[in-house]
């Protein structure tokens, strides 16, 4: 569907941003709880650091706002449309945003380190440091 070296292929198929090979996530399913934000320190194909600087994922929180903030207007405006009474609308958005948590964790960092990060197909893969 997408590409491969463009910044969508990466964040929907849980891809370094900087070679679109190895693993962002260590887990692909992000209904893993307990696993849902464990991350390769390095890449596992090219070796590239994620966190580029310390804590560099506090970033990624603007974005996870950005995402759920706009996942709920749209639910709002569509069951808004619907007809549904007001109480109804937002306990309905409270339920999705708790259940999509998992998934808009992940979408906010692989979003942020491709803002970030740039895809070189010729980028070396290096020795893994020790």
């Amino acid at each position: 569907m997408f590409k491969k070296g463009t910044k969508i292929y990466s964040i929907f198929n849980n891809k370094c941003p900087k070679c679109n090979e190895g693993a962002f996530f260590e887990d692909n399913n992000p209904l893993h709880l307990k696993k849902v934000l464990k991350m390769n320190e390095h890449c596992p194909n090219c070796n590239f650091k994620y966190e580029i600087e310390p804590s560099f994922f506090f970033g990624a929180m603007y974005v996870s706002y950005g995402l759920t903030v706009a996942c709920a207007i749209i639910t709002f405006i569509i069951l808004h449309l619907t007809g549904l009474d007001l109480m109804t609308i937002f306990i309905t958005i409270f339920v999705l945003l708790v259940l999509f948590t998992p998934f808009t964790l992940r979408f906010a960092r692989l979003i942020y380190a491709n803002i970030f990060i740039h895809y070189d197909k010729n980028y070396k893969t290096i020795k893994k440091p020790k």
